[in-house]
């Protein structure tokens, strides 16, 4: 049986639960491996995915017998059919983060559901831990990402527009074999810096600006996530001050990365220095990195997450200073047991174009 299957079976034991609807679309990937719309049952008999005519064939493509997954048209199904699936289970798991109260209804009507309940993230806390593959696929859209940013500084220009730029990395990202970006492009210079989540515009890259690229490739379905923080011409003598402050903050907190250290207690470590030149965090230091681009782990001083080996975090401190610039470095990071690995791997020097 597909090994994610029979360990979210397991955790499924653990908690009592015989049964589990899965209807967030980026669970259902993880779990059978392709994209696909519909919904994916667990029971106590078999593993069931109910889709429709648009993606049977893709499906039927990509899963093996030894998946064990039977696959439903939708249009196929009777009220029978929808009846027998949980006929043996007694305690049914729901996501209930993704699914509207209308949805639910629908589910406890058409299949005639005993008890239904809250599992608790059990898919997202499956998915904090990346194995070989997952872990290839993340490092290829790093790769792809740094190729893009040393592209970038050769390539922006002034008089160019911040949506220019954001044009010109997915092209790129597309043009070199990823599935396209992870997220949308934050381009922001000058005073849009400021913003820490800027929307590319229509402003000119102008002589002195600072800008601030914040962008990721998906490679088969897996998420990088980078920032760089590049300047135009001329850097004011305060302002690389607190770049290389920022540098410093975030190469230190990367050095504390590693199995069984405490996320709370790495950012919290950073927001004392923060505090000592009179700054904050405005966001969390870092969130975990697969097939979303924010999901599992959280590192912040609001989360108690333990960093455990095989996860993929980012490491992202920034300082902002509203209307005038903001600087941000984030890199993508692998967990390991004694430290860890950054996979995105471009210059962090202060880079003037």
């Amino acid at each position: 049986m597909n090994y994610k299957i029979q360990s979210l079976r397991e955790k499924m034991k653990l908690m009592g639960i015989d049964g589990l609807i899965i209807t967030n679309p980026i669970n259902i990937f993880y779990m059978v491996g392709t994209k696909v719309e519909g919904i994916f049952l667990v029971t106590d008999r078999e593993n069931v995915l109910i889709t429709d005519a648009r993606y049977i064939e893709e499906v039927n493509k990509s899963i093996t017998i030894g998946d064990q997954i039977i696959v439903y048209d939708i249009t196929n199904i009777s009220d029978e059919d929808y009846l027998a699936f949980f006929a043996e289970c007694s305690k049914i798991g729901i996501e209930e983060n993704h699914i509207t109260y209308a949805k639910y209804q629908t589910y406890v009507r058409k299949f005639r559901l005993k008890e239904a309940v809250e599992t608790n993230n059990i898919i997202e806390n499956m998915r904090m831990i990346k194995d070989e593959g997952e872990i290839a696929k993340i490092r290829r859209a790093c790769e792809i990402t740094d190729n893009c940013f040393r592209h970038l500084t050769e390539y922006i220009k002034i008089g160019m527009s911040e949506k220019e730029i954001a044009l010109e990395i997915e092209k790129y990202f597309i043009d070199n074999g990823a599935d396209g970006v992870a997220f949308e492009t934050i381009v922001a210079s000058g005073e849009n810096s400021s913003k820490p989540h800027a929307v590319p515009t229509d402003r000119k890259i102008e002589q002195g600006d600072v800008i601030v690229i914040d962008f990721g490739a998906k490679y088969k379905g897996y998420c990088s996530d980078m920032t760089r923080t590049i300047f135009v011409g001329e850097v004011e003598e305060s302002i690389k001050n607190l770049y290389n402050f920022i540098l410093g903050c975030q190469e230190r907190a990367t050095n504390k990365i590693k199995d069984n250290a405490e996320g709370k207690l790495i950012a919290k470590s950073l927001e004392s220095e923060f505090n000592a030149r009179n700054q904050s965090m405005l966001h969390a230091l870092g969130h975990g990195v697969g097939i979303d681009v924010h999901e599992f782990p959280i590192i912040s001083e609001k989360a108690c997450f333990t960093l455990k080996e095989n996860m993929v975090v980012t490491n992202e401190p920034g300082i902002y200073i509203p209307g005038r610039f903001g600087i941000r470095i984030e890199d993508t990071i692998l967990v390991n047991k004694m430290s860890c690995e950054v996979l995105t791997k471009s210059n962090k020097k202060l880079i003037v174009i």
